[in-house]
């Protein structure tokens, strides 16, 4: 789809002590950009793009009733059980299918949780700079939506170490260095961490990211992903309520 000169942004509207983390990468794969940051700050960096692939780990929009439908239930398999699953989005029934958890979108935005309302305003402003919803063939700005932990379910096979904890955060960087993202190598970390610095308290974490800027490198690698080898990657949901995209071509049955 893209060639050159792409930048790959992911924005996390759920972690962080200010609003959004975010994370950039080029077309190598190279980090360009990483922190936290206000929504205008976020806004600023991709409207100074001229071709990039937005991914934003939030629901494009609120839950538009579509598996109230008797038309998409009837295609589903499994299908629903009936007045089960009514309150759910498409996306978000078929992940847990997967076994995969992920939070409930409610119908209303004023009841979703600040950081889904943060999200739906990010996606408008996105699409009010010229950003279509991926994909978009010969588009040069592009949004997608992602689910940070969807995204390492599926590229470490099964649910990972939750992701406050000192195990988790050096999981999920590992399986992006794996994946040729140019991150510190998180057991380069794990080698400076010496029985004299703990003694003395002194622990040598610069190098091992956030839990939010996990989430946002892994959203920014699944745009690279979806931009450069969209054979390698699986679309779940319905363009009318929101599509998340994940990092791998085939999903196990379950995680």
């Amino acid at each position: 789809m893209f060639v050159t000169h792409t930048t790959y942004l992911g924005i996390d509207p759920t972690a962080g002590q200010k609003p959004f983390s975010y994370a950039a990468l080029d077309n190598n794969l190279r980090l360009l950009a990483l922190g936290q940051g206000t929504m205008d700050e976020v806004l600023a960096f991709a409207g100074g793009q001229r071709q990039a692939m937005v991914a934003v780990c939030a629901p494009r929009r609120p839950n538009q009733g579509l598996m109230e439908r008797e038309e998409v239930r009837a295609r589903l398999n499994p299908q629903p059980r009936p007045g089960r699953w009514g309150d759910f989005r498409l996306a978000e029934y078929l992940l847990r299918q997967h076994r995969i958890s992920c939070p409930q979108t409610p119908a209303v935005e004023k009841d979703c949780p600040n950081w889904m309302q943060m999200g739906f305003a990010l996606h408008r402003r996105l699409e009010g700079m010229g950003y279509q919803a991926f994909p978009a063939e010969g588009q040069a700005l592009q949004v997608l939506e992602v689910y940070p932990h969807a995204s390492f379910c599926v590229m470490l096979g099964h649910a990972p170490f939750a992701k406050q904890t000192l195990e988790g955060r050096i999981q999920r960087q590992l399986v992006l260095y794996d994946r040729k993202v140019m991150i510190p190598d998180p057991f380069d970390v794990l080698e400076e961490i010496t029985p004299h610095r703990i003694l003395q308290g002194v622990l040598p974490l610069d190098d091992l990211y956030s839990q939010g800027e996990l989430d946002a490198l892994a959203a920014a690698y699944t745009a690279w992903l979806a931009a450069s080898h969209p054979d390698e990657i699986t679309s779940l949901g319905d363009p009318a309520e929101g599509v998340v995209v994940l990092p791998a071509a085939e999903l196990k049955q379950y995680y």
